[in-house]
């Protein structure tokens, strides 16, 4: 018997909605101006899935594909390298929009900044952006990761050149890690997307980077003249994507924002607990978070994007692992005429939980709920391909997490 999905309405009392400014247009758009001065950059695709919309009965489903950024296969590059750019402009006392690729690259930044050692915690895809960044950059990164990290993903981080360590502990032990070691290391700094008490500045950075993609994808629609998605379907770990998804929408359709729905992994599933609690405040889950989505294996919400999601998400969702593993055969076999999309376990919850909730009338009342129906242009975003070849593997060819 698979287990179900679960859900729930936003119900909690509203906060005063500060942390909304932290995706202002105007900081996402000092992100995008930074990222395009990297001659590795690109626009990712957004795949128009019009035979898979058509099936599912919607209008439009587009999913913006995260596997081609900078030749890194996900997306979490784009945070940490822009928080390393404002580290870098605030300790120099200089403007972001001053710190470009070839000015950071130059003999003169290194004479004036020297440099620095950006320690993080990761799974995989962000590690190893920090240290693809760090090295690009002339910087060091020094990368822990939680215990049951594929020997891949290590290998990937490594290839970087930063000092990278598989660890016997859980994610977020192994941000605490990366902090103590920081705070004890000259010109150390912590690179990461989840915010606490104290450490507020660079996951606001970061998220800031993230909405170069969030940008480029509203950009993409309006090209295929779809002024605007209807709904936006965006994965949760600690929060930080998400905060940066909604909190970019938000600010640019003020006066019509689409319905948000976040979905995070049944193990760790932390947003959604804090939504059912109502109460405003955020949950915790603990222990060793054993999902097939490692990406979103975080038990501790960034208090930043919890701020936002609080205030603008329509519903929460916990999703079993098969959601994820179905997502990933149907973006990667699709419907005859539309792209293929390959990817990864933690990109392709989104695809699951739609098909789910359009096919299934278990799920009829999150349906109607969303108002989820023939005039909907859903957007969602791949977040990462094939970052797992063995697990990617086992589930496309093995049937791994089947749906029955």
């Amino acid at each position: 018997m698979k287990e179900t999905i679960k859900w729930t309405a936003n119900h909690m009392p509203a906060s005063d909605d500060r942390q909304l400014s932290i995706m202002s247009l105007s900081n996402v758009a000092k992100a995008r101006f930074f990222h395009h001065s990297f001659p590795q950059y690109t626009v990712t695709p957004l795949a128009q899935l019009d035979g898979m919309a058509r099936y599912l009965g919607l209008g439009g489903l587009f999913v913006k594909d995260e596997s081609y950024r900078f030749g890194l296969n996900a997306f979490k590059v784009l945070g940490g390298s822009f928080a390393m750019a404002r580290y870098i402009a605030q300790q120099m006392g200089r403007d972001v929009s001053e710190m470009t690729y070839d000015y950071l690259t130059s003999e003169a930044l290194k004479k004036e900044f020297g440099q620095a050692t950006f320690f993080t915690a990761t799974d995989g895809n962000h590690g190893r952006g920090v240290a693809w960044a760090a090295n690009k950059l002339g910087q060091k990164a020094v990368v822990h990761m939680p215990k049951g990290s594929s020997q891949t993903r290590y290998d990937n981080i490594a290839k970087e050149g930063a000092q990278v360590t598989i660890e016997e502990v859980n994610y977020d032990d192994c941000v605490r890690m990366a902090a103590a070691e920081a705070a004890a290391t000259e010109h150390g700094v912590v690179v990461q997307d989840t915010a606490w008490e104290g450490y507020e500045e660079i996951p606001a950075w970061i998220m800031q980077g993230y909405g170069t993609m969030a940008a480029e994808a509203a950009e993409q629609m309006r090209q295929i003249n779809v002024n605007r998605p209807t709904h936006v379907f965006v994965q949760a770990g600690v929060g930080s994507l998400a905060g940066a998804v909604v909190g970019y929408f938000t600010n640019l359709f003020p006066n019509d924002p689409p319905k948000f729905v976040v979905m995070e992994a049944r193990a760790a599933d932390c947003l959604y607990r804090g939504a059912v609690a109502g109460d405003g405040s955020p949950r915790i889950v603990e222990g060793d978070l054993q999902t097939i989505m490692a990406g979103l294996a975080c038990g501790e919400p960034n208090i930043l994007s919890w701020d936002i999601l609080r205030n603008h998400v329509s519903a929460f969702i916990s999703c079993p692992d098969w959601v994820s593993a179905r997502g990933m055969r149907m973006l990667g076999v699709p419907v005859k005429g539309d792209p293929t999309v390959i990817s990864g376990e933690s990109g392709a919850v989104g695809m699951g939980l739609l098909a789910a909730i359009m096919e299934d009338d278990t799920y009829k009342d999150l349906r109607e709920h969303l108002g989820l129906d023939r005039f909907s242009q859903v957007l969602m975003f791949s977040t990462e391909g094939n970052t797992d070849p063995m697990k990617f593997r086992k589930v496309l060819w093995d049937g791994e997490y089947p749906t029955v």
